[in-house]
């Protein structure tokens, strides 16, 4: 792993007030050219919303930080990708850190993941308003009620299809079912959801 990528948060923030008007595109190209003094700025910045957002995810201080550097190297490895027409690089760094995230979930349990930890992931998006906050945690809950009414398999196939955007393909490939079951989890699944969610809407306005 090259050494930037462990830089200590003394040392990147002693070079990053060295670099402190470069854009995050800019810092960007230096850290993938492997420059010492952009790729330690780039760190610095980025470092503490990389390992908050791992930790969020996965509630452990060494597992965040494993996955913040296994994030930061994946953008270093990856970053001739990044196109700016498509979002920010913060945003596409949170969102590479975000999968990484959910990766180690997946690896360190000998049982399928819990359709509740991919919600709660899914919705530990970056660069969130304030004034979004409420209305966000109120659709989690929402969600999570609704997902709670769905055995785990078709949970776990919706919030992939219909939350993270998966393919039916890939739900499968992630479940290691075939694609025909994944198609049915996931059809099955949203219709039940919507349904939930409907009756729920009903009652609030009824009440």
């Amino acid at each position: 792993m090259p050494s930037f990528v462990r830089a200590g948060p003394q040392g990147a923030q002693a070079v990053r007030t060295a670099v402190p008007e470069l854009s995050d595109e800019d810092l960007l190209v230096g850290f993938a050219a492997s420059d010492p003094q952009a790729a330690a700025a780039f760190v610095g910045r980025f470092r503490g919303r990389v390992f908050g957002l791992a930790f969020t995810i996965l509630g452990e201080s060494r597992a965040a930080e494993d996955a913040a550097q296994e994030a930061l190297l994946r953008v270093w490895r990856n970053a001739a990708v990044f196109d700016s027409r498509r979002g920010t690089v913060s945003s596409w760094l949170l969102t590479i850190t975000r999968n990484v995230a959910v990766d180690v979930l997946r690896a360190r349990r000998s049982v399928p993941i819990d359709p509740d930890d991919l919600l709660r992931a899914a919705f530990a998006a970056p660069e969130r308003e304030p004034g979004d906050v409420a209305a966000l945690h109120d659709d989690l809950r929402r969600m999570r009620d609704a997902l709670s009414l769905l055995p785990d398999e078709q949970g776990r196939a919706v919030v992939l299809a219909g939350i993270w955007g998966l393919s039916a393909q890939k739900v499968a490939d992630h479940e290691g079912i075939p694609l025909g079951t994944a198609k049915t989890r996931i059809r099955t699944a949203l219709l039940r959801l919507r349904a939930a969610l409907a009756h729920e809407q009903d009652r609030e306005s009824c009440g």
